[in-house]
């Protein structure tokens, strides 16, 4: 149901499912069935605030099973349903005749009648149920609820939609089953608009079974006593609910399935199970419909109006779009009244023009024809043939780009040979150096090492992920360690990447002469086939690692290192467990995070620290490695961290190359080849710059 609560005045504290006879319900008393799926009651809403309905709806939803006195409604809180003593139940109220709902001649003249509510939803007196009734007085079909005749009593089951969606009064269409052809067909006015198709294997031919969603069990009863239909769900635990909306949409609960759609079936096309009219409209045609969209009409020529039908009031929206479907001239329509009601038409020459701008207050409907279906359809042939050109086109120029930059920068084998002869001299440049030799700390100039490719993948195990530090726009950085114990950081540059030889070869001179070499420094090159390979010392910073974006904050980050390597005694790659090789940063910062800092001094220092000392020097240590190289100090703020110690530090952020583990080992072992006196840390020589 599609319209909106305002109040449910039940009175859930005194639960019960049945009415005895002299048992009354009133607008703050309700029903609840056995198992709670169902409650019954008074309702009103918002449109229609003084008057109320006696419904059944679903506890764990506002779905509405059913409403007992659909076309009588009655003024609240009068009316109050009773079960007399002569086994009527009928609602009675102050302002007139009351509504008999069953009296005691249609119960065979049972005695002492109860009314009960079922889980099922249905309200049952003695043997006769209000799953269905001559007057139609529900618009939804629960699972077990029957569609059919009772060729006995001649009773007809069968569900009505609502006259506009806040209205309950019996609407245009209606869902019934045909005995004779043994279908489910949905009319209005008694026109059949669409028909289920023939029952077969379990299914019919128009409601189509959805894998995921539609699974029903259909059930067809047919004797001499009553032919009908009813349906139930395979998964019990959900809700299912057949409704019939005001323009002939059949849909399952919550709108997300759709059973039938005759409110897309015009007399003169037959998909999806509609039925042709016997005299279908000459001025229509299959293909045309019409289209529901927020929007207005705008004039193209003389002779266009807006007409209105105010005169009558029981004109519902689908009376409105019959009324227009049958006029040549109308291009379309939508309610005149704010409860829905009435007509207003568009006539002549006029434009439909789509609102975007969600401003329009309500939606029209606006006829649409097979050839404007044809020009959409042309149209987007040709948008989508244009925008497959336009990518075309795109390919081709970034091709030709491609192809000319390939011939500018590589004009032929000659290019080829070029860069190779200029690799072969950068090899032979320094090949004379020791391969695994490594540059003594406090040596200046470019004396770089030239490192064997099989040395690299052996230090890197094989650029393995666990290694790989991150990727920048050059390529991948891997951390390694040589077979001397030396930590390295190895910048392996992509394939694809637009540094050329000659690039290469000006960062290796230009970057070791740039750079203090007790600092952060570049050790040597790798050139294997296509690869190549930077090599650069452990404490590189990772924005120069990762961006080749070099600054001052860089050789702050070589101190922060050098700084904690002195606290603890060790060197850089001198940390593992069991799980994972750590470096001295990530150790720093797991003990600094459990507030055990003191636990990555030097043993040697137990008789001669002094503990805020130390702790402050591990602290800048950490502030100077963090993975923002803007978030570190300069080196002036480092002095003045160091020296002042009044001075209030800010918190350490998480480190750059940080490699985080469940927790932090305090007894890591060290390796026994590696046991560290004071002539085996880096050695800093002061050098202006």
């Amino acid at each position: 149901m599609s319209f909106t609560k305002t109040s449910l005045l039940w009175n859930f504290n005194a639960a019960r499912d049945t009415l005895k006879p002299g048992d009354t319900l009133n607008s703050s008393s309700s029903l609840v069935s056995a198992m709670g799926k169902f409650t019954m009651g008074f309702h009103i809403y918002d449109h229609n605030l003084n008057y109320s309905y006696l419904v059944v709806k679903w506890a764990a939803s506002h779905n509405y099973a059913w409403i007992a006195n659909r076309n009588k409604p009655i003024l609240y809180p009068l009316g109050i349903l009773t079960l007399d003593q002569n086994n009527t139940l009928k609602i009675t109220h102050k302002d007139g005749e009351p509504v008999v709902l069953y009296s005691a001649s249609e119960t065979s003249n049972a005695n002492n009648i109860v009314a009960t509510l079922l889980d099922s939803g249905n309200f049952v007196l003695q043997e006769l149920s209000f799953d269905g009734s001559p007057k139609r007085l529900v618009d939804a079909l629960l699972p077990g609820m029957k569609l059919g005749v009772n060729h006995k009593s001649g009773h007809v089951w069968s569900i009505s939609s609502w006259f506009t969606p806040n209205s309950a009064v019996p609407g245009a269409f209606t869902l019934d089953w045909d005995p004779e052809a043994h279908e489910l067909k949905i009319r209005r006015r008694g026109v059949v608009y669409w028909s289920s198709g023939a029952f077969r294997n379990g299914r019919f031919k128009f409601i189509l079974p959805d894998e995921s969603k539609l699974r029903y069990n259909f059930s067809i009863v047919s004797n001499e006593d009553e032919d009908y239909f009813t349906y139930s769900a395979v998964d019990q635990s959900g809700i299912s609910e057949w409704v019939l909306t005001t323009m002939g949409r059949l849909y399952d609960f919550d709108e997300t399935i759709d059973i039938a759609q005759a409110d897309y079936c015009y007399g003169s096309n037959t998909d999806g199970g509609c039925q042709m009219w016997d005299r279908p409209i000459d001025c229509r045609h299959a293909g045309d419909r019409f289209e529901e969209e927020k929007g207005y009409f705008n004039p193209t020529g003389s002779g266009s109006t807006a007409t209105s039908d105010a005169s009558n009031t029981s004109f519902s929206i689908s009376d409105c779009k019959a009324a227009c479907w049958k006029n040549c001239d109308c291009l379309g329509f939508n309610y005149l009244f704010d409860n829905q009601t009435g007509c207003r038409f568009w006539t002549g020459h006029w434009k439909f023009i789509k609102d975007s701008t969600g401003y329009s207050s309500s939606n029209i409907y606006f006829l649409t024809t097979k050839a404007s279906h044809n020009h959409e359809h042309k149209r987007i042939i040709w948008i989508g043939t244009a925008t497959a050109a336009a990518l075309l086109t795109m390919v081709l120029c970034i091709m030709c780009c491609l192809l000319r930059r390939r011939i500018f920068l590589l004009p032929g084998e000659n290019r080829r040979k070029i860069d190779d002869k200029e690799l072969l001299d950068v090899k032979e440049s320094y090949s004379s150096n020791n391969v695994n030799a490594l540059q003594n700390d406090g040596d200046m100039g470019h004396d770089l090492r030239v490192f064997s490719y099989a040395s690299v993948k052996a230090a890197t195990g094989n650029f393995c992920d666990e290694n790989k530090l991150g990727e920048g726009g050059f390529g991948p950085v891997y951390k390694g360690k040589m077979s001397m114990g030396q930590e390295i950081a190895v910048k392996r540059l992509s394939r694809c990447s637009l540094q050329g030889t000659w690039e290469f070869k000006n960062e290796l001179i230009l970057i070791s002469e740039l750079q203090h070499t007790n600092l952060v420094r570049i050790l040597g090159f790798c050139i294997h086939g296509v690869e190549r390979m930077l090599i650069y010392d452990g404490y590189m910073s990772p924005e120069y690692a990762m961006g080749g974006i070099f600054s001052t904050k860089s050789d702050v980050y070589s101190f922060g290192v050098l700084t904690l390597e002195i606290i603890s005694g060790r060197k850089n790659n001198s940390f593992y467990n069991a799980d994972r090789v750590l470096n001295i940063v990530g150790y720093a910062w797991g003990l600094w995070n459990e507030g055990a800092g003191l636990r990555l001094m030097d043993p040697t220092l137990q008789e001669s620290f002094i503990e805020d000392q130390l702790i402050r020097c591990i602290h800048v240590g950490l502030l100077c490695v963090e993975e923002d190289a803007a978030d570190r100090p300069t080196m002036s703020e480092v002095i003045s961290m160091l020296t002042n110690e009044s001075m209030s530090l800010p918190i350490p952020k998480r480190p750059a190359f940080f490699t985080s583990r469940n927790e932090v080992d305090a007894d890591m072992s060290v390796k026994e080849s590696e046991v560290l006196s004071g002539n085996d840390f880096s050695r800093s020589d002061i050098v202006g710059r």
